[in-house]
């Protein structure tokens, strides 16, 4: 989910390396073969890739805060389906918090 987040910020030769390795499941030794470069060369690009990535959630906590978003979107889901079956307000106020909670998240 990282790459998802912050492949953009890769430049594009430790991208397209990265993208071969993880998304479309080369070998390292396929990759270096197609490329002129060693396996251990490879491997330190995607070393390096990962590392990159998680120094960037380090800094700006755009996972994190999506799979915290998501959580609370799944719990609001939960209390209107509850509302809905049993009209208990409370769920009202429940859902009204989670929502200024996802606002704080920004």
């Amino acid at each position: 989910m990282l790459y998802d987040f912050y492949g953009e910020l890769l430049n594009e030769h430790k991208k397209s390396i990265y993208e071969d390795a993880l998304l479309n499941d080369l070998s390292l030794s396929e990759i270096a073969e197609e490329r002129g470069v060693s396996r251990q060369a490879v491997h330190d690009i995607i070393k390096r890739c990962n590392a990159q990535l998680e120094e960037y959630e380090d800094k700006l906590h755009l996972l994190s805060k999506f799979l915290k978003i998501k959580d609370m979107v799944g719990e609001m889901n939960e209390l209107i389906r509850e509302y809905r079956s049993s009209n208990d307000t409370e769920c009202l106020d429940k859902i009204e918090k989670l929502s200024e909670g996802i606002v704080d998240e920004f």
